[in-house]
């Protein structure tokens, strides 16, 4: 074939395969894509200077086309390849390429987020905004998009090592964007806007921001239904992803029949992705069923709960098999729930077992990335004392409350907003732990602190904290009696009671 028609062909292969994509048809797209390279390849080997460009994108876009397949690592060697070339074109022809390579780098940072690469792809997204904000700078109508797009990336690259502020506040820039975008022009832009309202709901919530969260949640869910109405095998997924962020936030928010609904919805298009596509989707399936056995906990469907529970668990041991660095922590996660569903069935030696393998899983992730890991450490560690503690085993069960509690305080004086939920139920855990072994100072000092922590958040979401608040009191009063405090001891007894009393 001559150097003229094997270019024809491989433009073709490339407009097929996107057309192929844009219609969900992910496996006959990646065979287009396959193709598209292969004969750009050769002809780049034999004329670099007209053919590498052809190259580059052939293996950027195969690099999608793998990745929604599930395909993690080849579609990292492809997005790789495709960096390396467009590197070597914007040394020669920095005008010319340079937004081809901030487009690579963006996809690139994605693809090493989907390896459990954060670091990497941190590094790739940070340097694909720098370029786009250049270009950006200069012609806004031709690159806003663009810039949008790597801060949606980036934002994620923050989160996944946690910074949710400047996630924050680089998702905040994009959707901003991206309002002004899909404003003129919906049908190209209402899925990115959608996409980028999920990843602000998950940074909201993690800055303990519930109701904002819930905002826009709810807006990216009804951008992508409508997505959905009109092109289902492209959209099912990221109407499914939204609806898997609004459950959450409406069980923040103790809305819990609302947040089952949402969540159950979610576990049903999951499944039937996972089915036709199980390299892709299982993973999602797996969160989905997480997130589901926790609505149902909070509900009172204990067996429900706990099938959900051990399905997510068994997914995510294949994935994290097969892609530790991707899934140990989110097998380690799954544990921990499992274990609470266990708890609620009357099975503690099985609990014993599914918390202590939680906790060595976040240990040995902790040691390579604390600011990530530790909370997650902190909190498995506090469901293992909680476990020994039913079983009888205090001084174990004290020493595990110990460690959560010091691993956690750091963590609040960082981000107190997303961090003191779980802290003042954890020093609370540590007081029952104290008075259990009858350390009646410091379990009254531990039973001061959770009270300090959980006023304020039961006057701002009493829905979800009164009854910790009210178990925390409880609890004061309790040690306060023990060393013969008895006024402060009926203070807080009958603040308790009042409070008991209104939700009533």
């Amino acid at each position: 074939m001559n150097e003229g028609f094997c270019h024809s062909l491989g433009r073709a292969l490339l407009n097929i395969s996107v057309r192929l994509s844009y219609m969900g048809r992910r496996e006959d797209a990646a065979v287009a894509g396959s193709e598209a390279v292969d004969l750009y390849r050769r002809l780049a080997e034999d004329s670099p200077a007209a053919f590498s460009s052809d190259l580059a994108r052939s293996l950027n876009d195969l690099s999608i086309d793998l990745s929604a397949l599930g395909r993690r690592e080849d579609a990292l060697t492809a997005s790789q390849e495709a960096v390396d070339v467009y590197r070597q074109l914007v040394r020669d022809r920095p005008a010319v390429f340079s937004s081809d390579l901030a487009r690579s780098l963006s996809n690139l940072s994605v693809k090493l987020l989907d390896l459990g690469q954060p670091e990497g792809a941190l590094a790739a997204s940070q340097e694909a905004v720098h370029i786009h904000r250049q270009l950006a700078r200069y012609r806004p109508t031709a690159f806003s998009s663009e810039l949008a797009r790597s801060l949606g990336t980036l934002s994620v690259g923050l989160l996944a090592l946690g910074q949710p502020e400047d996630a924050l506040a680089a998702n905040q820039e994009a959707i901003d964007l991206y309002r002004q975008l899909a404003r003129d022009r919906p049908a190209a832009f209402s899925f990115e806007l959608a996409r980028s309202l999920s990843n602000l709901s998950v940074g909201l919530s993690d800055l303990g921001r519930p109701e904002d969260a819930l905002v826009a949640s709810q807006e990216a869910v009804d951008l992508s239904r409508q997505l959905a109405r009109d092109r289902p095998a492209a959209f099912s997924s990221e109407l499914a992803r939204s609806l898997g962020n609004l459950s959450v936030d409406l069980l923040a928010l103790e809305r819990r029949e609302d947040a089952l609904a949402a969540g159950q919805e979610v576990v049903d298009l999951y499944r039937q992705l996972a089915r036709d596509h199980p390299a892709a989707f299982s993973s999602d399936l797996a969160r989905s069923l997480f997130n589901l056995s926790i609505g149902l906990s909070t509900l009172g469907r204990p067996e429900d709960a706990l099938a959900a529970s051990q399905e997510a668990v068994d997914l995510y041991r294949q994935l994290a098999r097969d892609y530790p660095a991707a899934f140990k922590s989110d097998l380690a996660s799954s544990l921990n729930n499992l274990s609470y569903q266990l708890a609620a069935l009357g099975h503690p030696e099985d609990v014993l077992i599914a918390v202590r393998e939680a906790v060595e899983l976040y240990r040995s992730l902790a040691e390579d990335r604390p600011a990530v890991s530790n909370s997650g450490l902190a909190a498995s560690l506090d469901t293992l004392s909680d476990r020994l503690s039913a079983l009888g085993h205090r001084e174990s069960a004290l020493a595990a409350s110990k460690e959560a509690v010091e691993l956690f305080r750091p963590l609040v004086a960082d981000r107190p907003a997303a961090h003191n939920p779980g802290f003042a139920e954890i020093l609370h855990n540590l007081s029952l732990r104290l008075s259990s072994l009858d350390h009646r100072d410091d379990a009254l000092a531990a039973a001061r602190e959770a009270v300090g922590l959980f006023r304020p958040l039961a006057n701002d979401i009493p829905a979800r904290f009164n009854s910790m608040f009210v178990d925390a009191l409880r609890q004061l009063s309790s040690t306060s009696r023990a060393l013969g405090n008895e006024d402060d001891a009926l203070a807080a007894e009958r603040e308790a009671d009042s409070i008991h009393l209104l939700n009533a």
